[in-house]
């Protein structure tokens, strides 16, 4: 009988173990917004290499983490939402680009951040925005335009 017990409550403390692992690790990764954030939206024409736990960086600081990225079926576009850190205010001028961390890096979202005395608000729609750029379809540009260029 006491090895009943033991493996029961041995098998509950590794079950309770797993839980908590797998809280932490999504609270690391961003799948949940933080404590102490507010949700802001953007459109995009193309949203490639970002998802749903991807940084959103200011001046190379994350302030922020992509909570979800939907199609538009009416204007195609893909609509991101993302959770901006409590205290960190984006001036309502400001614009937001899907930018790459360099030729093998991952991409992430950029607030550039403007010059306006009002802020967005909780919910707001940052209209100014530039998806991703396609390295595949950039080299292609090059490699066709470079054997016309200068005859």
């Amino acid at each position: 009988m006491s090895e009943n017990t033991t493996e029961i409550v041995v098998g509950g403390l590794v079950v309770a173990v797993a839980a908590g692992f797998l809280f932490y690790a999504g609270q690391i990764v961003g799948l949940a917004a933080p404590s102490g954030s507010y949700p802001l939206t953007a459109s995009f024409r193309s949203a490639e290499g970002i998802s749903a736990g991807t940084d959103v960086r200011l001046a190379g600081v994350k302030v922020g983490t992509v909570t979800g990225i939907d199609l538009d079926p009416q204007t195609f576009r893909a609509v991101t939402t993302f959770s901006m850190s409590t205290g960190i205010e984006v001036p309502d001028d400001s614009s937001v680009v899907v930018s790459s961390e360099g030729l093998l890096g991952g991409n992430f979202v950029e607030i550039l951040p403007g010059a306006s005395a009002f802020n967005y608000a909780a919910g707001d729609e940052i209209v100014d925005t530039q998806g991703s750029v396609s390295l595949i379809s950039l080299l292609m540009k090059f490699v066709a335009g470079g054997g016309s260029g200068g005859e």
